[in-house]
């Protein structure tokens, strides 16, 4: 699946809005998506790191219109954990110099929130 397929639409709630400053982005993703999929897709959208995913399936509920009863449709949430603070990182190399790769990740989703 194509990361556009996998990210539905941004969830945005109260609560969600709340863990905004945690890092923590919910979103409505594809029932058939898994949790590596999904972080996947959310790095390439957004070009952030991605820590956590947590998954939850969502039950529709019954609606009633006049004397008909229905019932709206199955969807999947999901909360991804990004690293807010992207550091740089040092590792020995051949030869024991120290090399120093810089993250490029944002620490933030810019898009979430429609700005």
């Amino acid at each position: 699946m194509k990361p556009e397929d996998i990210i539905i639409a941004p969830i945005v709630t109260e609560k969600s809005n709340d863990q905004l400053q945690e890092g923590k982005y919910t979103f409505e993703v594809n029932r058939k998506a898994t949790k590596v999929e999904i972080a996947k897709a959310v790095e390439k959208l957004f070009d952030v790191k991605v820590l956590k995913v947590n998954t939850m399936n969502v039950n529709g509920k019954k609606k009633r219109v006049g004397y008909h009863m229905g019932k709206t449709s199955d969807w999947k949430k999901a909360i991804v954990t990004i690293d807010t603070n992207p550091e740089e990182t040092s590792y020995l190399a051949k030869g024991g110099k120290t090399t120093k790769v810089s993250k490029k990740y944002k620490d933030s989703i810019d898009e979430f929130m429609g700005a």
